[in-house]
């Protein structure tokens, strides 16, 4: 369950001698480890993110406060499954940039190289992220993941998460993420995997013809990926982008009440030449706007739905009546989280 608790920690950096007459550095730990400030000038407790991580209480009894300063902190960042109930807070989304530039050639371990090249990983349940730029620098060489979760009730709020290639990858068969003020772009199935996740609030930018969406949903799960109210936008080199197509044959993506620019191919959903799809998978539409939303000329195997089937779509039924609460409090009270 996640909790909003506030500490305040002292941090000693002491100078003594050691045995040989020489100075050395004696870290006092901190006498509460559950808030903790990352800087790169020096000033708070680590100047790693990494390090903070690394070095917070496994399976803690309260939430870790992890607030990172300005700054481009270019490391693999990773939240191990022994390390839930930890927020990452930025000083600001422009300014506080986690960087790398890891990419499936450059890893080069097989066929599955693409799961190893992200810049951060989430496996800790009830993990937080807000006022960040998570980024993978790698450019147009292929799969370059820039955001990796496989963990459960997850908040993503106000961050932008940039890559080319299979930018945002969400996974676990139960997981539930949820999305909220986000900046999301790429290219190539820029958002992919098996989580339910709720995007809200979201700009979904286009960098060239390419497929937003590659859901991999497992067959028998409610929900797959849902936009509400989100912003589909695209660099004028971006045309005939689709909204989706199945990583997986039982996929299930639908978009809510978004605006679509004028790059959205008119047909929307592509089959990625997995025929049978076209009856296992569910992709739809509702009451969206913009010059991209066609639905007359949608392919005829996507659905638009009618408003009580919309109603069906609401915070509660996709993300399950707990974290729903949850994210509700995070967003009435993002204050809570900043530096």
């Amino acid at each position: 369950m996640i909790s909003f608790q506030k500490f305040i920690i002292p941090f000693i950096v002491l100078f003594c001698m050691n045995s040989n007459g020489h100075s050395q550095v004696v870290e006092k730990k901190p006498k509460d480890d559950y808030n903790i400030m990352v800087s790169q000038d020096g000033t708070g407790d680590y100047t790693s993110i990494q390090d903070a991580i690394n070095h917070s209480p496994a399976f803690p009894y309260h939430r870790i406060n992890i607030q990172v300063k300005n700054g481009i902190y270019k490391e693999k960042v990773k939240i191990p499954e022994w390390n839930p109930n930890i927020s990452l807070i930025g000083e600001s989304k422009e300014n506080t940039i986690i960087t790398f530039d890891d990419y499936f050639n450059k890893i080069n371990l097989g066929r599955n190289s693409t799961f190893y090249t992200n810049t951060v990983l989430v496996e800790g349940d009830d993990f937080i992220a807000q006022n960040l730029t998570i980024k993978n620098t790698a450019g147009p060489v292929g799969q370059a993941v820039a955001l990796a979760i496989n963990a459960n009730r997850v908040l993503i709020s106000n961050c932008n998460i940039l890559g080319n290639q299979d930018t945002l990858y969400v996974s676990g068969t139960d997981n539930k993420q949820y999305f909220n003020d986000c900046y999301i772009e790429g290219t190539v199935d820029f958002i992919f995997g098996k989580a339910t996740v709720l995007f809200e609030n979201c700009t979904l930018r286009s960098i060239k013809k390419s497929f937003v969406t590659a859901a991999s949903t497992p067959e028998g799960v409610a929900y797959g990926f849902v936009f509400k109210n989100c912003k589909l936008t695209a660099d004028k080199n971006a045309t005939e982008v689709y909204l989706g197509r199945p990583w997986r044959i039982y996929a299930k993506t639908v978009f809510i009440n978004c605006e679509m620019g004028k790059h959205i191919n008119p047909e929307a959903w592509n089959n990625w030449s997995k025929p049978e799809a076209e009856k296992t998978s569910f992709y739809a539409e509702y009451n969206c706007t913009g010059e991209g939303f066609l639905p007359e000329k949608r392919v005829f195997w996507s659905h638009q739905l009618t408003k009580p089937e919309a109603d069906q779509y609401s915070i509660e039924n996709i993300m399950g009546l707990e974290f729903s609460k949850t994210i509700k409090e995070l967003v009435s009270q993002k204050s809570m989280l900043k530096l």
